[in-house]
């Protein structure tokens, strides 16, 4: 069991795992509760949770594969029992887990006659497979079957398009949610203004990651969206139309690059890379995707190149200039003469 504390105001919530298991290697339940709550919190909270346990969390799928010599996706293939369309669908099931960013190649070489499952794919080292005996198809002659296929990580639906078809590859419906379902429920005790409630979460989870995970990643993933409102600052805010807007700082350097002479400043800016910095995971590599090492390279871009980047948000702006601390490093090895 797993009991955590959490002291709101003078109350002290208390949560804790009251049922844990895996049903297989691609069902895991579990079921959590927190206590005590004011009359109204436990659904807020309840409603919340399922949200971004359902729609907020990462996954890993099969997204595109690619035959050789295969006129459209309901071909069938001498000495294979299954048709490309069910090949398909076949991988879409495939439970992969991973931390990886982007998309990854990999690939399917076997020779039959013989089953083919999950484990037959050659993976790159940063994903793994859930379970090995997932079924893909069944040679019933000698011949060789080759498949490349296409990994990534994201969230949600991605649903396939007629557009996307490319090369003689075919892309893959992708449910990206490793969580399967979950529930939540409300037991109220007490009397009159002194009533409390206490929620139950269950959750199931295709095995790429426990319940527990998926509700600490669920709740880290809530209270990333709420932090812009923690930080808004007053000044930022301008009555217009008898409504507030926020005005977002405005990230670009182009300026104060223009002022640099291509000299010394501008190579030793090109000596600082952003390895040096304490930047969270998540920002350091959306930047190394985006090809941006150096601080050089990042000075020479503004926020809407930043916020073009897949997965970057407007928060990554501020923590980009809290973790660089960008002032500091210009004042320092980069005064004006």
């Amino acid at each position: 069991m797993v009991r955590e504390k959490v002291r709101v105001s003078t109350r002290t919530l208390q949560w804790k795992c009251v049922e844990s298991r895996a049903d297989s290697k691609r069902l895991y339940y579990g079921r959590f509760i927190l206590s005590p709550l004011m009359k109204g919190q436990a659904d807020t909270i309840g409603i919340a949770m399922r949200r971004a346990l359902l729609g907020e969390i990462e996954g890993t799928c099969i997204t595109r594969a690619k035959f050789e010599k295969i006129p459209h996706e309901y071909s069938t293939i001498v000495g294979i029992q299954e048709s490309v369309h069910e090949i398909l669908m076949n991988l879409k099931e495939i439970v992969l887990r991973s931390n990886l960013y982007g998309t990854r190649n990999a690939s399917i070489c076997v020779k039959g006659p013989g089953c083919v499952t999950a484990q037959d794919i050659i993976l790159p080292t940063s994903v793994e497979i859930v379970d090995n005996t997932q079924y893909i198809a069944n040679l019933t002659e000698p011949i060789h079957l080759c498949i490349g296929l296409q990994i990534e990580r994201n969230r949600g639906y991605h649903i396939k398009t007629p557009k996307n078809f490319q090369d003689g590859s075919y892309p893959i419906d992708a449910v990206f949610m490793p969580v399967r379902n979950a529930n939540h429920s409300i037991h109220s005790y007490g009397n009159g203004n002194e009533k409390q409630e206490i929620l139950f979460l269950e959750i199931w989870t295709n095995g790429s990651l426990t319940p527990k995970e998926a509700l600490h990643e669920a709740s880290r993933n809530l209270i990333d969206l709420f932090i812009p409102f923690l930080h808004a600052e007053e000044e930022n805010l301008h009555l217009e139309n008898n409504q507030y807007k926020v005005t977002l700082p405005f990230f670009t350097f182009h300026d104060r690059l223009a002022k640099l002479r291509k000299t010394k400043k501008e190579i030793a800016l090109k000596s600082i890379f952003i390895d040096q910095f304490e930047l969270p995971p998540r920002t350091y590599n959306c930047l190394k995707r985006y090809n941006i090492h150096t601080l050089f390279d990042l000075l020479n871009k503004s926020q809407e190149d930043l916020m073009k980047m897949e997965y970057f948000r407007i928060e990554d702006v501020k923590q980009i200039l809290d973790s660089l601390e960008i002032e500091k490093a210009f004042h320092n090895p980069f005064t004006e003469e």
